[in-house]
């Protein structure tokens, strides 16, 4: 009888430990879905947070190196037309110089 007896015991044991472990388990999963469900859109929104400010700050740095780059460019055109324009001037100037003395 012996034996029997502790076969019954030990499946006790047993069905008390399984109960303990899920029980465990149950607790356990309920935490990790308050606490990782809080905390994973908290992390979510601060890199969208993070990637909207990263890219204002690179459409900040476009636009003035755009802006750099016409004026650097209007410089350019500016520079060219004007030696045409002072160029044409100054023979503007000398054919109006060797028409005025040919009239008197």
């Amino acid at each position: 009888m012996g034996k029997q007896y502790n076969k019954v015991q030990k499946r006790r044991r047993r069905k008390k430990y399984f109960k303990r472990k899920r029980e465990q388990t149950k607790s356990s999963i309920t935490l990790k879905k308050s606490s990782g469900g809080a905390s994973a859109p908290a992390k979510k929104a601060a890199k969208k947070a993070a990637k909207k400010a990263a890219k204002k700050a690179t459409k900040k740095v476009a636009k003035k190196a755009a802006k750099k780059v016409a004026k650097k460019a209007a410089k350019k055109a500016a520079k060219k037309v004007a030696p045409e324009s002072t160029e044409e001037k100054a023979a503007a100037e000398e054919s109006t110089a060797e028409d005025s003395p040919a009239a008197e």
